[in-house]
């Protein structure tokens, strides 16, 4: 079966042009098909408190009012994602297409549903059209997502983009060996982050239930690890935690996930 990289940035990494740049230019270099998603939560933060907009996080995971949504899509499906393609483009070497989940109907959601929480317009994944990503992967495209979905009713969603990046990984696995990639400006899962090198090589269920319970992983990274395991446990690969510059140097110190 032929290999697939899906690869996620974090927000950290959209922020820092130099970053961003080495990423993308590592990331372009890559010689297989390959999908991108990435977030831009922190560009999302700042320009919604130039605009006087409130952003409010529970457990890592943003309140999206009307006003931040509008905010996001303006930033995610719009600057942030046209200047990740551009940069794509001017690598020569990667033909690389901009997309939200409407686009080509590719990532449907429904509003999260209101439980203890109204996290308001944000979506949660209900399917990934793979047949028609597959086809762009096929005429030598590469895909970038940004954290956009839609209700196929006219709604759009603000959806985590490590939860996308997941789903695509899922979905995709259909046609490829998939391996997916959290990358973002640490090594990895830290036991201390106040040392950057106290990476945690390898995290198993069992281990991951330990140190969520010791409160070494809390907040944002908790969302991203279920992400983790979920696509573990439905057919990826392989899923590893990483430092952006490790798609080109994969004999770094990183954190592999496993079941």
């Amino acid at each position: 079966m032929e290999k697939l990289l899906v690869a996620k940035i974090g927000g950290n990494i959209v922020d820092n042009e130099e970053a961003l740049a080495s990423f993308l230019k590592d990331f372009a270099a890559i010689d297989q098909p390959k999908i991108l998603i990435h977030g831009g939560g922190k560009i999302a933060t700042r320009v919604a408190e130039k605009l006087g907009v409130k952003t409010e996080m529970i457990n890592g995971r943003r309140i999206t009012s009307k006003e931040n949504l509008d905010v996001v899509v303006q930033l995610y499906a719009g600057l942030i994602n046209k200047n990740i393609v551009a940069q794509l483009q001017a690598t020569q070497t990667c033909n690389a297409i901009g997309f939200t989940g409407a686009d080509a109907n590719l990532i449907t959601a429904v509003k999260r549903p209101v439980k203890d929480i109204d996290y308001g317009f944000v979506g949660d994944v209900i399917s990934v059209n793979e047949d028609r990503i597959h086809q762009f992967l096929a005429n030598g495209l590469t895909p970038v997502f940004c954290a956009i979905t839609h209700d196929e009713n006219g709604q759009l969603f603000n959806t985590n983009a490590d939860t996308i990046a997941s789903k695509i990984a899922v979905a995709m696995s259909s046609y490829y060996e998939v391996s997916l990639y959290y990358c973002f400006e640490l090594k990895g899962v830290l036991t201390n982050i106040n040392d950057k090198d106290s990476v945690i090589e390898s995290i198993d269920s069992e281990k991951y239930i330990s140190l969520k319970a010791a409160g070494i992983i809390a907040d944002g990274m908790l969302p991203k690890m279920e992400n983790c395991f979920d696509a573990l446990h439905k057919n990826v690969a392989e899923v590893h935690i990483a430092n952006a510059d490790f798609v080109n140097n994969q004999k770094t110190k990183h954190t592999t996930l496993t079941l």
